[in-house]
């Protein structure tokens, strides 16, 4: 059985990454959708080598069969083996494949430092008409902290996002948005007044209107607050991730 170990140590894990980029879309918890051709190709690659790596070992393993004893030379000292420590790879090849982790939630949004520096106050587009207005998490948060233009003032928005809860019973909005990959995610969180507070990670929809707070562009500012008209409990998104 060892001797196949690198061989099923390759297969697990272009299986895995195969699972969850080119049979599903589960990837998305994990990277930017432009990455799915690489992490595709990756798993390919992964599969070919586990599968010549298994040839490789037949071959071997039949040679020696069919070699005189007396011509074996070190036999008993066998380099196509695995190392046991090289199995501890197939536990998270094995957990990708058969239970992926969950998208990023409440946890990570929560250790975001609340520390916004000015990065300028200046005037927005005006918003589409008609009420509510569908927008992101960052579109809302950058017209509340920095539009010197109030373009959220009487205005009827409408966000969807995840819940995460503050101190005092307080809640939030939070969707977390990702440059590359989920290492580097960074979190939008604003404030629900008026609605109680769905159970943490619940993705909601939430329609309300701005309720100003704060200088603009100053830490005061931020997070911004949404007074809740309605609180609807949706599915969460294929793509759990703001997107820019």
């Amino acid at each position: 059985m060892r001797r196949y170990g690198a061989a099923l140590l390759l297969l697990l894990s272009g299986a895995a990454v195969l699972r969850i980029s080119l049979f599903s879309d589960l990837y998305l918890r994990y990277v930017q959708a432009g990455l799915r051709m690489y992490l595709v190709v990756s798993g390919v690659v992964l599969v070919v080598l586990g599968v010549l790596a298994a040839v490789r070992a037949t071959t071997r393993t039949y040679a020696h069969e069919h070699t005189p004893e007396d011509d074996q030379g070190d036999q008993g000292h066998d380099h196509t083996r695995t190392p046991r420590i090289a199995w501890l790879l197939a536990v998270p090849a094995a957990a990708l494949l058969l239970f992926p982790p969950p998208a990023l939630g409440s946890y990570s949004a929560e250790r975001e430092a609340a520390q916004r520096a000015a990065q300028g106050v200046g005037t927005f587009p005006a918003l589409p008409s008609g009420n509510p207005v569908e927008l992101t998490l960052g579109q809302f948060t950058s017209r509340a902290i920095y539009d010197s233009g109030r373009s959220l003032s009487g205005r009827t928005v409408r966000m969807t996002g995840f819940v995460t809860r503050g101190d005092n019973g307080t809640w939030y909005l939070a969707r977390l948005l990702i440059t590359c990959c989920a290492a580097d995610a960074s979190t939008y969180k604003i404030r629900i007044k008026g609605a109680d507070a769905p159970v943490n990670d619940t993705w909601v929809t939430v329609t309300g209107t701005w309720h100003p707070k704060g200088k603009l562009g100053s830490e005061e500012a931020w997070p911004p607050v949404l007074d809740a008209a309605s609180v609807k409990t949706v599915k969460q998104p294929d793509n759990p991730y703001e997107r820019r």
